[in-house]
């Protein structure tokens, strides 16, 4: 019951979203200034295609769309701090980020969730911006 309420909140969430977004080039600005930016790709994807640069990797969806927010929030949690704390996340098409920028936003409170317009493939590296492998 609770895997469907979070689903639904996700989904709804998402259906009115504002979330904010920056491109290419203004993360690598906010990265500069010490922004936290985290990867919610799979491994197989950080594997294939390698991460921005200082990302912490952070997997939310598993290859079969299910997720532990529990144990994500538990490890998300190591990198902001606060509320109030403006953070970047990203993973392929930008398609989960909005799930779950928004649901981080409008459920859970969090006032500076940016994401990567177009996600690390139109947004990064169809842009010609670097990734690094994965270890």
């Amino acid at each position: 019951m609770l895997r469907i309420f979070l689903i639904l909140s996700l989904f709804f969430a998402a259906l009115f979203a504002d979330l904010k977004v920056v491109n290419n080039s203004q993360l690598a600005e906010m990265q500069n200034k010490n922004v936290v930016v985290i990867d919610i790709r799979t491994l197989g994807e950080w594997k294939e295609y390698g991460i921005i640069q200082n990302a912490k990797p952070i997997t939310f969806f598993d290859e079969k769309g299910k997720y532990d927010t529990t144990k994500w929030l538990n490890e998300f949690s190591k990198y902001v701090k606060d509320k109030n704390q403006t953070f970047v996340i990203y993973c392929a098409h930008a398609n989960r980020t909005k799930m779950l920028g928004n649901f981080l936003n409008k459920q859970l409170g969090y006032e500076n969730v940016y994401e990567l317009e177009g996600g690390i493939n139109y947004g990064w590296i169809d842009k010609g911006m670097k990734t690094i492998e994965y270890k």
